[in-house]
C-alpha cells in the first residue's frame, strides 16, 4: 500500500474525527500508514477493532500501524503491548498536526497518550468534507461531565467541552460552499452544548442561529439528544423550522425507572414518554430513534418489560440496542450481573419490537412526497432518515422530491414525477 487508511469504529464523532486525522496526514506527507480509531463503547466494538488491526497487519506488513480513539485512551498499554501496533496516540493527540509531522520524522513517541481529564477547550478541527459521504458531520461538543454507572466513554473524552457558536457557523459555512446540502451537529453529551461557553449558549440557540446564519444549508440533523436536556429554543426551532429535520435520536438506555436509577440517568420513564410526545405535538412528522440497553445488572424480567412496552408506546423506530457489556472500572460492573444469554434474548426481543414499529412508520409514507437526500446508486434517505431507493439517477449529494410508491426490505420505493 502506499495512501493511507483509516479504519473507524464507532460513533459519528468518530467519523468526524477521521476525516480530520485524513487532513492532518496528508499535510505531514505520511504514507504507507493504517490509523486504527476505537471505540469503548462494548467490550464487542473493541474486540472488533482488534480483529481489524490483526488483519491490517496481515494484508499490509509494510505498513505502520497507529492506534487511536476511545479505547486506546483509555487502556493504551494494551493496545502498545500488540505486536501489530507501532504507535498509540491519544484522543486528543490524534487530533494535533505536529502528532502526525513527529511520525513523519520518527520523533513520536511509540505511546502518546496523555491525561484527558485535564483538558478544558476542544478546538473546531475545520475540514472540508467527509470522504464518500453525502451528509456532513460537525463537531460541536466533546466529552462528558456525567458518570453514568455502565459508561467508561467519559474517561476516553474528557470533561464536557463546547465549541464556539461563530466556529461552527464559519465550518457549516464552508461546507455548504463545498457543496454538502445535510449537516449533522454531534458530540458526546450533545445536549449538554454550551455550559461551559460565556452567556451559556444551549443546544437550541446555537442551531437557530446557525440556521440563520447560513440561509444556504437545507437540512440541518441533531444526533443523540438526552431526553431532559432538550432545551426550549430547541423545541420552538422543531416546531417552527422545517429546515430542521424531523427525527430525533434519544439516548434513553432503559425504559424502568429502578433500572434507570440504578444506571444513574437523570430521566425518568415518563421524561421520555413526554419528550416524544411534545415533539410530536410540534412535528407529527417525527421519528424516533433510541439507545436501549438489555440485560442491565439486576434487570428483572418485570422491569424489562417496562422497557419493551416504551418502544410502541414512544413510536422508537431506529433502535440501537446494546446487550449489556461490563466495562471495568464501572459501578454496574461491580452489580449483580443478569446472564449473558438473557441478555441476548432480551435485545433481541427489543429489535423485533423496533422493527415492528419500522414497518408501520415506512407504511405510513406510503403515497406520501419524501424529500431525499441522495448518497449514491439512486439511494438516500429522506427526512425520518428512512432509507428510499429512487427510480432515476440522480448526482449524489441532490436532494429530490419524489412520491412514495412501495416498501421492501425496510427501505422506501419512491418515484420522481409520479
Amino acid at each position: 500500500m502506499s495512501a493511507p487508511e483509516i479504519l473507524t469504529f464507532g460513533c459519528r464523532l468518530n467519523a468526524y474525527e477521521s476525516e480530520v486525522m485524513r487532513g492532518h496526514i496528508a499535510g505531514a506527507g505520511l504514507d504507507n500508514i493504517v490509523v486504527v480509531n476505537t471505540c469503548a463503547v462494548t467490550g464487542e466494538a473493541e474486540r472488533q477493532a482488534r480483529q481489524a488491526i490483526r488483519r491490517a497487519r496481515r494484508a499490509h506488513p509494510g505498513a505502520r500501524i497507529v492506534v487511536t480513539g476511545c479505547a486506546a485512551q483509555i487502556a493504551p498499554d494494551r493496545y502498545a503491548a500488540m505486536a501489530e501496533v507501532d504507535a498509540v496516540l491519544g484522543n486528543a493527540e490524534k487530533l494535533s498536526p505536529d502528532s502526525w509531522t513527529r511520525l513523519k520524522d520518527g520523533g513520536e513517541p511509540a505511546v502518546r497518550v496523555n491525561d484527558i481529564m485535564s483538558l478544558r477547550e476542544t478546538a473546531n478541527h475545520m475540514i472540508g468534507g467527509l470522504e464518500g459521504r453525502a451528509r456532513a458531520f460537525v463537531q460541536v461538543q466533546q466529552g462528558c461531565d456525567h458518570r453514568c454507572t455502565f459508561c467508561i466513554i467519559p474517561f476516553g473524552r474528557g470533561p464536557s467541552r463546547s465549541v464556539p457558536v461563530a466556529e461552527i457557523v464559519r465550518q457549516v459555512r464552508t461546507l455548504v460552499e463545498n457543496g454538502y446540502r445535510e449537516v449533522v451537529l454531534t458530540g458526546v453529551d450533545l445536549t449538554d452544548y454550551g455550559r461551559d461557553l460565556p452567556g451559556q449558549p444551549t443546544l437550541g440557540s446555537l442551531a437557530r442561529r446557525l440556521l440563520t446564519h447560513v440561509p444556504e444549508l437545507p437540512r440541518l440533523r441533531l444526533s443523540s439528544l438526552d431526553p431532559v436536556e432538550v432545551d426550549d429554543a430547541l423545541l420552538a426551532l422543531a416546531g417552527d423550522e422545517p429546515r430542521l429535520l424531523p427525527f430525533f435520536h434519544l439516548s434513553i438506555q432503559a425504559g424502568d425507572d429502578m433500572v434507570l436509577k440504578r444506571m444513574k440517568r437523570r430521566h425518568s420513564r415518563a421524561d421520555a414518554v413526554a419528550i416524544c410526545a411534545r415533539l410530536r405535538g410540534l412535528r407529527p412528522d417525527a421519528a424516533f430513534g433510541a439507545d436501549l440497553i438489555a440485560g442491565f445488572p439486576t434487570e428483572t424480567g418485570a422491569m424489562f418489560d417496562n422497557t419493551l412496552a416504551l418502544v410502541e408506546e414512544c413510536g422508537l423506530t431506529h433502535l440501537h440496542v446494546f446487550p449489556y457489556s461490563a466495562r471495568g472500572g464501572t459501578p454496574a460492573a461491580r452489580m449483580p450481573q443478569v446472564p449473558v444469554a438473557v441478555r441476548r434474548e432480551r435485545a433481541a426481543r427489543l429489535r423485533e419490537a423496533g422493527a415492528r414499529q419500522m414497518t408501520a412508520l415506512l407504511d405510513a409514507r406510503l403515497g406520501r412526497t419524501a424529500s431525499v437526500l441522495v448518497e449514491k446508486d439512486r439511494a438516500g434517505h429522506c427526512e425520518q432518515y428512512l432509507p428510499v431507493e429512487i427510480d432515476r439517477d440522480v448526482a449524489p449529494g441532490e436532494i429530490v422530491a419524489a412520491t412514495v410508491t412501495g416498501r421492501a426490505d425496510n427501505r422506501l420505493t419512491a418515484s420522481i414525477g409520479a
